[in-house]
């Protein structure tokens, strides 16, 4: 299956999304455009999130209905897009195109579609800061073995601390980072309120990947951009977790008005 929610001109404010279904004899006609959707070049089904009544300031994000329904070529084109990284999985452009659903293939109430989501934000964030934690370990492994094993000047150049200590920062920030994840996920696991662990969790998780990946390329000098040594894959898989699925900067906007109680600045 696919997964069909973000759109070019919104972003991360899903709430303006365009993307239309309208009322027909028997179920729905959805028009519009997705991006980023995951798996279109094999799925066969797809949960498309779509606008069933018009956005209002005062509840932005009601009016906004989920569908489970067949990924219909005849109505929807799928466009790969060629990315830096990820390559193990496709993520793709939809236009779809007077696409019929039948009316048994929405999910739950009509124009409740996102907060159903909700319910998969905070386990997704959790993971993904498990990821990036899990690439960042990849990455000092190997850092490490390369500081041991490469002489420079008669010496192993792990030798020298302006190599060792930004290795060992990167360990702690690696460790710290998982103890937040693994924090959010025992809350969830035990169905207690997780919001702000899982952010935290997948904010630390990515910037930690982010930080190991990086000293692991300076460790490995020039021999970082070489693909026999892994770092660069590494380095590039990792960035996209300060981005996707929810940036950094959302993640602390959310941290400062969810948890802190300041003003919102959006």
């Amino acid at each position: 299956m696919a997964f069909g929610v973000t759109e070019p001109t919104a972003g991360v404010d899903t709430s303006r999304i365009k993307t239309r279904a309208e009322k027909i004899d028997g179920g729905w006609l959805v028009n519009g455009q997705k991006v980023w959707t995951t798996n279109g070049q094999n799925a066969q089904r797809i949960l498309l999130l779509a606008r069933t009544s018009p956005r209002t300031e005062e509840r932005p994000l009601d009016g906004m209905t989920l569908f489970f329904t067949d990924l219909d070529r005849k109505r929807i084109t799928v466009r790969e897009i060629e990315k830096l990284g990820r390559v193990a999985v496709d993520s793709n452009e939809l236009f779809i195109d007077n696409l019929e659903v039948a009316g048994d293939e929405v999910v739950g109430e009509v124009g409740q579609g996102f907060r159903y989501l909700l319910d998969g934000l905070n386990p997704e964030r959790t993971v993904v800061g498990m990821e990036g934690i899990g690439i960042g370990r990849a990455a000092l492994d190997l850092a490490t073995r390369y500081a041991n094993d490469r002489v420079v000047f008669d010496r192993p150049i792990g030798r020298n601390q302006a190599v060792a200590h930004p290795l060992a920062d990167a360990w702690m920030r690696l460790e710290a980072a998982e103890l937040m994840a693994m924090k959010a996920a025992v809350l969830f696991d035990a169905k207690q309120s997780c919001g702000k662990e899982a952010n935290a969790a997948k904010y630390l998780g990515a910037e930690a990947g982010y930080l190991a990946c990086d000293r692991a390329m300076q460790t490995h000098g020039g021999f970082s951009y070489a693909k026999e040594y892994h770092i660069e894959r590494l380095w590039r898989e990792v960035r996209l977790l300060r981005l996707a699925p929810i940036s950094q900067e959302m993640v602390l906007n959310y941290i400062s008005t969810a948890v802190l109680g300041l003003p919102k600045s959006y």
